[in-house]
Order: structure tokens, then sequence, then C-alpha cells
């Protein structure tokens, strides 16, 4: 299996669960936190990876990859933050509310 085909279920996870809470209070204030989030760790993946990569520290067999790299990283590796930035805060959003216990 390619690591393009790996990324197609988090995408579609993420994008179902997101647009699970659309409906939700604050959907456009939780999409703009997770567009800013977004942006940061997509920073933070190029940066790192791209040192990680230059250090040695792991390689990808070329024939797993789309091809595609932001200088050494490869396209595939900044699916997962993009994911983590949108999907983690849905989850939270859809999970039932706590009740306070008051002693």
């Amino acid at each position: 299996m390619t690591y393009p085909l790996l990324v197609i279920p988090f995408l579609l996870v993420t994008v179902v669960v997101t647009l699970l809470t659309a409906r939700r209070p604050a959907f456009g204030r939780r999409m703009a936190a997770s567009g800013i989030s977004a942006a940061v760790l997509l920073l933070l993946t190029a940066v790192f990876d791209n040192l990680m990569i230059a250090a040695g520290l792991f390689t990808y067999p070329a024939e797993h990859l789309s091809g595609l790299r932001i200088g050494l990283a490869p396209l595939e590796d900044f699916s997962y933050p993009l994911c983590a930035a949108f999907l983690v805060p849905a989850v939270f959003t859809l999970l039932p509310r706590r009740q306070e216990v008051t002693a």
C-alpha cells in the first residue's frame, strides 16, 4: 500500500466528523481556530520533517510516495497534522458534556 492511499481514510474521517459538527454552536469560530492551528502545525512539520530527513533520521521508500515534496518532506507527511487540527476539535465537540460534580 502506498502512503497516499493510507491518507485517504484519515481525510475522509476528518471531513465526515467535521461536517457532523456543522450545526453545533461556534462552528465558524472553531473552523477559524482549526485553520490557524493547521497552518502552525504544517509550518512546524515542514521545518522539522526536513531537518530530520536531512539529518538521516529516517527515509521513505520512493515507490510508496506520491513524488510531491516540500523540501525533502513528502507531501503525505502533511496530511496527518492537517487532519489532527480539524478532527480533534470536531471529536471533542461531539462528545457528551460532563456534568459538573458539586461537593
